[in-house]
């Protein structure tokens, strides 16, 4: 026999007893359903964060108070906190720092802000961000219409904004000149619109476009406490230059924090190159338990695999005696069971990564990202499959191998 006759012996003994073929399929397909599903959903957030955080360029890198950055949290340790950039502490930074290139600092104000323009009203969940001169160019934003906060306007304060694309489409249905030299209303008063910024779309479920950005003296004004703490963002001009300017940029700022000699760096500085290297790592445990989940869960269909095939073997023995007497090998046999058991797991690996490529891809539509194939998972559980099919397989296999033909067309 072939191998595609063994197939449709193996399909057809499927039909014959559908339930049971059926219950240990499900439980397969659960497993891999658990093992591509998790699997891609990670793969799925990273790509978005690869996605989102590709415009920074290999140029830029952030300095935090310890602790508080991305890296602050590095295999389960906990680093001690540093105290929080002052206002003052940021500016003299932006002043001193000596290498070529453009220092942002800016301040988060608010992530549930409510934005109204006339009888136009947005949701609570509006960010509003205090910003200097040089943030837009960091952060590589673009003005779609209208122009920058001056220096004078991020230093001095004023009651000025730049709305972003998500803004002008609730309020100004979407017209950016529309929206030019108007007037919102925030918690804290009015601000009149000098600029528009180009969408950047979305990234970990937080949309770059429903934003407003308001002077940092103003930011500081209504909402700059004792504990707040100021970004700092330095974007350098050569990025072949980049370790030198983070080597001038740590001096800069111990000197900054009147750090003594042999004390131990308060802050720290992430690359934005890096720190999609940093998320990889700390998601190193969550796919180990996503894969011992999904190997768990195979282990427990072998058993009712190898179970039910034992089973086919005792109900099929007088089946196996008229095949070996009509010229079948133990081989034959062997092969025939060893095929039946792969295609039970096969179609079972079949559904569960279709489920697993779909629940993993609920996190792209959350996280507004593309539809991600995971190639990789599905070549993983395809040879899982093979390979549990032919594990829980070759017992009942060998054991209808070895079956005596006479006895089995006696046996009743």
């Amino acid at each position: 026999m072939n191998t595609l006759e063994n197939i449709n012996i193996a399909l057809g003994s499927v039909r014959d007893n559908w339930l049971r073929a059926i219950l240990t399929l499900v439980i397969i397909a659960f497993g891999i359903m658990a093992l591509v599903g998790i699997l891609t959903a990670i793969d799925t957030a990273i790509y978005s964060l690869n996605a989102n955080l590709s415009y920074l360029g290999a140029n830029t890198f952030d300095i935090d108070p310890a602790g508080q950055g991305v890296s602050g949290n590095r295999r389960g340790r906990q680093d001690k906190e540093g105290a929080p950039f002052s206002y003052q502490q940021a500016m003299t930074f932006k002043e001193r720092y000596p290498f070529p290139g453009r220092t942002s600092v800016s301040l988060f104000c608010s992530g549930l802000a409510t934005i109204k323009y006339e009888n136009q009203e947005s949701n609570p969940n509006v960010v509003i961000f205090g910003i200097d001169e040089n943030y837009l160019e960091a952060r590589a934003y673009n003005i779609k219409l209208g122009r920058n906060f001056t220096a004078r306007e991020a230093t001095g304060g004023g009651l000025v904004t730049i709305l972003g694309g998500d803004m002008v489409e609730t309020l100004f249905a979407g017209n950016a000149e529309r929206a030019m030299g108007k007037y919102v209303t925030t918690s804290t008063g009015k601000f009149r619109v000098i600029g528009v910024l180009e969408s950047k779309g979305s990234s970990m479920n937080q949309s770059e476009d429903r934003r407003i950005l308001i002077p940092l003296q103003t930011a500081k004004r209504y909402y700059g406490a004792e504990e707040t703490s100021y970004s700092i963002m330095v974007s350098v001009n050569d990025p072949t230059r980049i370790e030198a300017a983070i080597g001038e940029a740590t001096v800069t700022m111990r000197n900054i924090r009147k750090l003594a000699a042999g004390a131990e760096n308060d802050f720290e500085i992430t690359k934005s190159d890096s720190l999609l290297g940093i998320i990889k790592d700390n998601t190193v445990y969550l796919r180990l338990a996503a894969i011992a989940i999904g190997f768990i869960t195979l282990l427990g269909a072998a058993i009712g695999l190898m179970n039910i095939m034992l089973v086919s073997v005792t109900e099929r023995t007088r089946e196996i005696g008229i095949r070996k007497a009509l010229g079948a090998t133990s081989r034959n046999i062997l092969i025939q069971f060893l095929t039946e058991a792969v295609v039970i797991c096969q179609m079972g690996g079949i559904l569960g990564i279709i489920l697993g490529v779909l629940i993993g891809n609920i996190v792209s539509v959350l996280f507004g990202s593309a539809f991600l194939f995971p190639w990789l998972w599905i070549t993983v559980a395809l040879i899982t499959c093979t390979f549990v099919g032919l594990l829980s397989g070759l017992y009942p296999a060998l054991r209808a191998a070895a079956l005596d033909p006479i006895e089995s067309l006696r046996y009743e």
